[in-house]
């Protein structure tokens, strides 16, 4: 695991997380595609996900409101990118930007992972939850 960093991604603070994991960005890349196993470890559970630039995602948080969300990256192996909207009648300035890169490493691959926020106040409360997620993906794989 490496410390989280804090960023700034097109003027805006974002969180910046490294895994180093002992597996091939096949089996990664379908941890972090398929909605079946990205539900496992993702915050929300992933109803509906098209995997393709442009594409639909639809997440269930479980209390009754589900927040959908647009691919911007679909890269297999390499990139999976997205912009969470915020939910139905709520309005902010941005969306939420996930971005989930892997690359090849001598003993398996490197994921990092970014979460430009779209509300910048909540950065400590995503930061320990990101860690929390990202060390149930580690477990699962």
């Amino acid at each position: 695991m490496s410390p989280t960093r804090t960023i700034t991604v097109d003027g805006r603070p974002a969180l910046r997380f490294e895994r180093h994991l002992k597996h091939s960005r096949e089996k990664v890349w379908s941890a972090v595609t398929d909605p079946r196993h990205l539900s496992q470890w993702y915050p929300m559970r992933v109803t509906e996900l098209e995997p393709r630039v442009g594409g639909r995602i639809a997440l269930d948080d479980g209390e009754g409101t589900v927040y959908t969300a647009t691919v911007t990256h679909f890269e297999p192996l390499r990139l999976f990118a997205f912009d969470e909207h915020a939910p139905d009648g709520e309005k902010r300035e941005f969306d939420d930007h996930l971005r989930i890169e892997l690359r090849d490493e001598d003993s398996g691959c490197l994921l990092v992972f970014t979460h430009v926020l779209a509300d910048p106040s909540i950065a400590d409360g995503a930061s320990g939850g990101w860690e929390a997620c990202l060390d149930e993906l580690t477990a699962r794989l």
